[in-house]
């Protein structure tokens, strides 16, 4: 009797970890299209889309999303979380050791791009937080990055006041660049893209100390 394994036996066919991988792998794809799906209906319609008109534009039934997430809640907190890795990689720092002009116009020009593109994301991620003590923590995140960023752009002026002044600038400055400031100038207003730049240029450049002189 020939009990040496055949090398043929088995050969090509998917083996147990294989075929967890390949499921592991579709799992995920159809969980970050369901969460493409979400954002791109939001950016679209600027209203919370249902469960049925993100399946559909997913491509999926409504009870894939069900799998995957436990409520539209828990879907909103994972649209947040790729929102905020996104808008990570989309801006990150440039001119941090420019002079000043430079340095606000290059975070005008970032701050406004990701109100261009985040804004109707902003508006249906935000609205209701209170509910969600995860998303609410999501929300206070992404102001506070915002913030980090402006306290990095702007050290050298930052770094010649007191601690009540500098709080107080960044309190402006955080109001100022808000992303329902920049709305009104886009959307009462009807400013384009380079008037509203101008207008939050000009007022940051008010509101900044003088800047230091290099030794």
């Amino acid at each position: 009797m020939n009990t040496t394994a055949d090398p043929r036996d088995g050969a090509g066919a998917p083996q147990p970890a294989d075929r967890i991988d390949g499921r592991r792998l579709r799992s995920e794809r159809t969980r970050r299209l369901i969460i493409e799906a979400y954002m791109a209906l939001v950016r679209e319609t600027g209203a919370m889309p249902t469960a049925v008109q993100i399946a559909e534009r997913a491509g999926y039934s409504v009870r894939s999303i069900f799998e995957r997430f436990p409520d539209l809640t828990a879907l909103r907190i994972a649209v947040t979380d790729h929102a905020i890795a996104e808008a990570r990689g989309y801006g990150a720092l440039r001119d941090l050791d420019a002079d000043r002009p430079a340095r606000i116009r290059s975070q005008v020009e970032q701050r406004g791009r990701t109100c261009e593109r985040w804004l109707p994301l902003w508006r249906v991620l935000s609205s209701d937080n209170e509910q969600s003590p995860d998303l609410h923590q999501r929300i206070r995140m992404i102001r506070q990055l915002s913030v980090m960023r402006m306290e990095m752009m702007f050290r050298p002026e930052l770094s010649t006041t007191s601690d009540d002044v500098r709080k107080k600038t960044m309190l402006a400055l955080e109001a100022l660049l808000d992303f329902e400031s920049w709305a009104r100038m886009r959307e009462l207003y009807d400013l384009s893209f380079e008037q509203a730049s101008t207008v939050w240029t000009k007022a940051i450049e008010r509101l900044l100390p003088p800047t230091p002189a290099v030794a």
